[in-house]
């Protein structure tokens, strides 16, 4: 299997909001696209599942054009689409069944998920059942058990944020899509769930699954992803193996730790200070032969050095420097 996305285009007026937006996935994986506020992140991914009309281009699902009629996509938005003043139980038996689930199967997804993203009390009422009462000294006969009033299954906008996620997540994974597609997958969570939910996709991933994922988390898309896409203004502005992209930027970031201020000997080399705090150093660097310059100064002058440590640049980092701007929510 594979996903072909060619010159995917979309314009409104003489505003070009997509501009021929290309790449590819020929086998599983997590693809990632990134992008600056109105960069086009959305809309593309909406194009590319029909849900708006494109002016150019083409998206292929095993080589035919990619119809989600006919092939099995899971798609968590990044605005939530769930009806908030229906149960959700109902709900998901309904988007089950838009998607061609059979009513006893998709029953026992929604309790697999239900258990594995701990919303079991939001879906299964609680069936009434009698009041524990200790019988009285002396009462020759107990006292009618109490019964406990049952629960109603919960309405989406009686969750909270992350729990309204976790249950959009469940839509997104009923049918047991091959093609999962994740826009801000990681939005609202707190981190105990923030786990959880990097756990299933661990797990869709082991499962040969083609995942794209849209977030604004750049150490989450850089613990996922390998090849990447960066949008600004509507045009793909960088684009490849995460790793390749990296090393073609050498080891320059250093991260310096001593014991008193060394200001005067960065400045003698011409490194650039990124921040200073409590003699801890984040330093951009031209490469090793200059780190390596400055390290051997600072030991020469009997500098105790804490930590050195030379990198490439994070996946935040090369951002920031592609488009000139930071990592905000998609408008």
């Amino acid at each position: 299997m594979s996903l072909i996305v060619k010159d995917l285009s979309k314009r409104y007026g003489n505003k070009v909001v997509v501009d021929r937006l290309s790449f590819s996935m020929e086998k599983p994986g997590v693809y990632a696209l990134l992008g600056t506020n109105g960069a086009g992140k959305t809309t593309s991914i909406r194009m590319m599942l029909g849900m708006l009309s494109r002016d150019g281009g083409e998206v292929l699902w095993n080589g035919a054009p990619l119809d989600t009629a006919t092939c099995n996509v899971g798609y968590l938005a990044e605005e939530r689409g769930l009806y908030p003043k229906y149960e959700l139980m109902d709900q998901l038996l309904y988007f089950a069944a838009l998607r061609g689930v059979e009513k006893e199967e998709a029953k026992r997804r929604i309790r697999y998920w239900a258990q594995r993203l701990e919303v079991e009390e939001y879906l299964y009422p609680q069936s009434a059942k009698p009041a524990p009462e200790a019988a009285l000294l002396g009462q020759r006969r107990p006292r009618p058990a109490r019964r406990v009033k049952a629960q109603k299954p919960k309405k989406a906008d009686q969750l909270s944020k992350g729990n309204q996620q976790k249950i959009q997540l469940i839509t997104a994974l009923i049918s047991d899509p091959e093609l999962l597609i994740l826009d801000e997958p990681l939005s609202g969570l707190d981190p105990v769930n923030t786990d959880l939910f990097k756990q299933i996709i661990r797990e869709e991933i082991a499962r040969g699954k083609y995942l794209i994922m849209s977030s604004h988390q750049m150490a989450t898309v850089e613990e996922f992803c390998t090849d990447i896409t960066i949008m600004d203004r509507s045009r793909t502005v960088l684009q490849g193996h995460l790793n390749d992209i990296k090393k073609s930027r050498g080891r320059v970031n250093l991260s310096l730790k001593v014991e008193q201020d060394i200001s005067d000997h960065i400045t003698r080399y011409g490194i650039a200070i990124l921040s200073e705090k409590e003699y801890e150093y984040r330093l951009k660097v031209t490469g090793e032969q200059q780190a390596n310059a400055l390290l051997g100064d600072l030991i020469a002058q009997g500098i105790s050095v804490i930590t050195f440590d030379l990198r490439e640049p994070s996946l935040h980092e090369i951002f920031v420097e592609t488009v000139g701007g930071e990592a905000d929510e998609d408008a």
